[in-house]
């Protein structure tokens, strides 16, 4: 049995399709909410603020991308888990509906099973993300973007020879006030692996929002903005400690150190080892020059 606290959304037109989904998810112990058309599920949502909504797609006068549309834009609604459970499975639909913000997309017929294991998988996200926003902001915010798992890159950086040159790299977003939530959270969490999804969540928009929203301010995507925070900060540990280039990876939140050295590569001209031999020796230079 799950929760009797989680609230669930169903917004489906047709009555015996939602009173199938009510009775059932409400048998597995959920506390249920049923809407009969997209304007009342919006509705609903605003008054109930339920923990995850299911929508069906194709619905008289508002369908469920307008649906998602409109609480991806609602402060109050904006990161509520949203699953499509819908009969059209098209890739571009299933394309229009992540590039909406969706967390998921069940086509129809599912079973109870894949709608349950479906709600489970966003509703543990959902808990990991709220806890892991409590756990940063009872930290102080810190200066570097070093793991626990990586003493030994803070170590050689702290001890560097030339002062100069530990300093961290000076911010490198614009000062755009509109885009300053988005900003600090990437500088803030860069070297964890965020994506655009992450980022979103976060601030309270779709990710389709938001990536126009920083394109046309910044003039750069999210996605972006998060590579060169990072591209950043890796010219900063390759000059300043001896550590492999796959610990620094890791550090910076790659999983792949394949993946970062390609992206080096394209932002900095040479590979993360090439690039290091040629700084570090210029930085030796000029401390024998004092």
């Amino acid at each position: 049995m799950y929760e009797s606290s989680k609230k669930i959304l169903v917004i489906e037109d047709d009555s015996v399709t939602r009173n199938l989904y009510l009775k059932g998810l409400e048998a597995k112990g959920f506390d249920m909410i049923g809407a009969k058309n997209g304007r009342a599920g919006i509705q609903q949502a605003q008054k109930d603020v339920p923990d995850l909504v299911i929508c069906d797609i194709t619905m008289p006068d508002m369908d469920g991308y307008n649906v998602l549309t409109t609480l991806r834009q609602d402060p109050l609604t904006a990161i509520i888990p949203f699953i499509f459970l819908t009969g059209s499975s098209t890739k571009a639909d299933v394309r229009k509906a992540m590039e909406l913000g969706a967390d998921d997309y069940l086509t129809k017929p599912s079973t109870l099973d894949e709608l349950l294991r479906a709600i489970a998988t966003r509703l543990e996200k959902q808990a990991n993300f709220q806890y892991w926003c409590s756990i940063k902001s009872e930290k102080a915010p810190k200066s570097s973007a070093f793991t626990d798992d990586t003493p030994a890159i803070a170590a050689s950086v702290a001890v560097a020879s030339n002062k100069e040159a530990n300093i961290p790299p000076k911010s490198i977003f614009p000062s755009i006030p509109q885009l300053k939530e988005v900003f600090d959270f990437i500088e803030a969490h860069y070297h964890e692996g965020i994506t655009l999804c992450d980022v979103a969540v976060a601030v309270g928009y779709s990710s389709a929002y938001l990536t126009n929203r920083v394109k046309e301010t910044s003039g750069e995507t999210v996605n972006c903005w998060i590579v060169k925070r990072r591209m950043a900060q890796a010219c900063f540990l390759l000059q300043n400690n001896n550590e492999t280039v796959e610990k620094i990876a890791k550090a910076l939140g790659y999983q792949d150190v394949s993946h970062f050295s390609r992206q080096f590569r394209q932002h900095h001209g040479l590979p993360p080892q090439a690039w290091r031999r040629e700084h570090q020796l210029v930085s030796q230079k000029q401390v024998k020059l004092w």
